[in-house]
């Protein structure tokens, strides 16, 4: 997008009269954050409830995964799809029909009466947030144009997904203690609040043009690629990194993967331009989200056991302990959006990460009896406002200098990147503890501190590439 007196006019559009469309405002903004906030919340409050989901389901343990599993499975394997689909079809069609699904699947999972159809409900929901989530980023980085104004957008919209992963926490510990359904109903209000108000204040998809046909071929073998991936990395702890099972799953992948460049390369419209993956910045950028997502998401776990197994505390109690870091990144990232576009966006993710590597070794203090105000609470605040500078500049890196016809191609390939390295980066940080709380039970400590080291070398393997992001754009964009 271009700005013209406030205009925001629609790149690649060529004539005497070119179309011209007022940046949405700020109720259309919330709709999109309100999906963001509804999708991060999903995320976090299933894990609460899970020691209650497997009582009154009387599921097994290897099946209680998949309650978790299934959604990440949906969610990262359907993201290029759903990307692609938003660019083609309309980001606002997309956005609608995926939160629709959302609510209604939200709605199936609490009344599930079996493990089984709660896990069906899980996954189908999965695939709904990898429709939902290109498709709101997409709306934000084509609707708002490239500078302050859109680094203000994108600083709320990580605002609204922080806040919800923090809150998914505390209300999934509130709403256990009266039933866990009520946890799985959670997004249902927040979806009909959107879909109601998106349906007035969310801008119409533009018309007319030649609608390109969507690559069927390479949708099927990128989704069968993800898919397979995310399965053999959420299942290779519990069978073993090395059995047969995790080496045909990821064999199959890397097939399925191999199979997707062919027919890329050969395809007229592609499902995703190979000179898009092999653009530089795209492919730095993604790989800085791939470690910052995937440090964090593994500190959250390593953290969580710290508190319930180390020190003693509650769910609820470990919930709260998320607070400061939910509220210094509500805090600073409407701001952080603003600073990267005026210093600069690969200076505000580099300072970010090293915030970020700074929180992590600071959790090399904890002990037996570490105080919270002392030990947890500096980690906490420090992660929240790496994370503030982080998030918001790496979607204006993703997306800087993209043609608006692949906006929704270049938030499907963050989120999608940002999705596998958490579940690369858990479980390399999972397979280290169990190791090494195998080696010595007696030590209620023993994983923590190579755990921590692992991601503290995951947040500098991403500083690298951060400091390699460069846009060849002006200060206009910058």
């Amino acid at each position: 997008m271009k700005q013209t007196d406030g205009i925001a006019t629609a790149a690649g559009e060529t004539g005497a009269v070119a179309k011209v469309q007022p940046t949405p405002g700020t109720p259309a903004l919330l709709v999109l954050c309100a999906a963001h906030f509804m999708d991060a919340i999903d995320l976090s409050d299933v894990g609460v409830a899970l020691p209650a989901i497997q009582h009154d389901l009387h599921m097994a343990s290897g099946s209680l995964q998949w309650v978790v599993s299934a959604y990440a499975l949906g969610y990262g394997g359907f993201l290029l799809l759903g990307g692609r689909v938003a660019d083609l079809f309309g980001r606002r069609r997309a956005f609608m029909t995926a939160v629709v699904v959302f609510g209604v699947v939200s709605v199936l999972g609490a009344l599930a009466p079996t493990g089984g159809l709660l896990v069906a409900a899980r996954l189908v929901k999965g695939i709904a947030a990898g429709f939902l989530a290109p498709a709101a980023l997409s709306l934000i980085t084509t609707n708002w144009p490239e500078g302050p104004r859109r680094g203000r957008a994108l600083g709320w919209y990580a605002t609204a997904g922080a806040c919800g992963f923090v809150g998914g926490l505390v209300l999934g510990g509130v709403l256990t203690e009266v039933s866990w359904r009520l946890v799985l109903a959670l997004p249902v209000p927040i979806a009909v609040a959107a879909l109601l108000a998106g349906l007035r204040l969310l801008p119409e998809d533009r018309r007319g043009g030649t609608r390109e046909k969507l690559d069927v071929p390479g949708a099927l073998t990128a989704t069968a690629a993800l898919m397979l991936l995310v399965y053999a990395l959420t299942q290779a702890p519990a069978h073993g990194w090395l059995s047969a099972r995790t080496l045909v799953l990821f064999a199959a992948a890397a097939c399925s993967l191999a199979l997707f460049l062919r027919v890329e390369s050969r395809s007229r419209k592609p499902l995703v331009p190979l000179s898009f993956l092999t653009r530089r910045a795209t492919a730095r950028t993604n790989l800085t989200i791939f470690a910052m997502w995937g440090a964090y998401t593994s500190f959250a776990f390593l953290a969580t056991l710290y508190l319930q197994n180390v020190l003693g505390w509650t769910p609820l109690q470990t919930a709260g302990a998320f607070v400061p870091l939910g509220l210094a990144n509500g805090a600073l990232a409407p701001f952080a959006g603003r600073l990267a576009a005026r210093f600069g966006v690969h200076r505000t993710i580099a300072t970010g990460m090293l915030l970020l590597a700074l929180s992590y070794a600071l959790f090399f203090r904890i002990g037996p009896g570490s105080p919270f105000l002392t030990v947890i609470l500096p980690v906490m605040v420090v992660n929240g406002i790496g994370t503030a500078a982080t998030f918001p500049a790496l979607n204006m890196s993703a997306v800087a200098g993209v043609p608006d016809r692949d906006q929704g191609l270049a938030g499907a390939l963050l989120n999608t990147f940002m999705q596998i390295g958490g579940a690369v980066v858990l479980a390399l940080v999972t397979a280290v503890v169990e190791a090494e709380q195998q080696a010595d039970r007696s030590d209620p400590l023993a994983g923590y501190t190579p755990g921590t080291a692992v991601i503290v070398a995951a947040v500098l393997a991403g500083l690298g590439a951060a400091l390699l992001v460069r846009h060849r754009t002006d200060s206009r964009n910058l």
